[in-house]
């Protein structure tokens, strides 16, 4: 049986004097040695842009991390220079893939930037420079230029019990490597909080009425998850997630053969 295949939106980034559509190696290598699925890298577009086209050939999504935020303007908000850096050909194709994904009941795993995508796409907020609130801590990345000294698993985060995580790395105390300025703010309404980082900060969701895996993590289990216990749970329950839906999903049709 080949392996199935999840699809990971891309960024758009600049080099050389032209755009790219680019995702970070690191996502890509846990889906393969972690969930042991394969990855369609999804182009990103501001128009034009066909969500069933692409779910219908894929078995799940995994919704990456990145430098840049969600646009204010898609969460009712005014947007500052702040608040940036943007890339709205991303948003354009992650909140209408992450919705029809999940009316679709294909399996989800959204991290970082994915978790802010996943709550703005169901009807939540965001919260910019966190670490200026009183009682927030600095979750910012570190200033190591050594990127394991960057993704250094050193903070705790608190596993509610009962929760779909608990499900799968347990409940309670957890180290993870959590880097952002922004979070989630108001929590959208089909999303429950699954943990959260001792000052309160949401750490992780799980989509409420899902009929599939649907997770959403602040922190990066992708960075460490050939060899963090934790990290490696979350990447092989969506991987069984990902199998049983391509277990089940129908085959294209074959392309009519061609008479001799």
């Amino acid at each position: 049986m080949t392996k199935p295949i999840v699809a990971v939106p891309a960024d758009i980034r600049a080099f050389n004097g032209t755009d790219w559509h680019a995702v970070q190696h690191q996502y890509v290598r846990a889906a393969l040695n972690a969930a042991g699925v394969m990855s369609f890298i999804i182009p990103a577009f501001e128009e034009g842009y066909d969500t069933d086209a692409i779910l219908d050939r894929v078995d799940g999504v995994l919704v990456s991390g990145s430098a840049t935020n969600v646009h204010p303007s898609l969460y009712g908000m005014e947007a500052t220079e702040a608040d940036g850096p943007f890339d709205p050909a991303r948003d354009a194709t992650t909140l209408p893939l992450i919705r029809r994904a999940l009316d679709r009941a294909i399996p989800l795993l959204a991290i970082c930037r994915g978790i802010q995508e996943l709550n703005v796409a169901l009807g939540g907020t965001l919260a910019s420079e966190i670490q200026d609130q009183p009682g927030i801590w600095d979750h910012r990345t570190p200033p190591e230029k050594d990127r394991n000294g960057m993704y250094e698993i050193r903070q705790s985060v608190i596993i509610r019990e009962g929760s779909c995580i608990a499900g799968i790395v347990g409940s309670g105390e957890v180290k993870v490597n959590s880097l952002h300025r922004q979070a989630i703010a108001k929590t959208a309404p089909r999303l429950a909080v699954e943990a959260v980082a001792e000052d309160g900060t949401v750490e992780a969701v799980s989509v409420i009425d899902a009929k599939a895996f649907a997770v959403g993590v602040q922190w990066h289990p992708e960075y460490w998850a050939e060899t963090d216990k934790p990290s490696n749970q979350i990447f092989t329950a969506f991987g069984d997630a990902v199998r049983q839906y391509a277990a089940t999903r129908q085959p294209a049709a074959s392309p009519a053969k061609v008479p001799a």
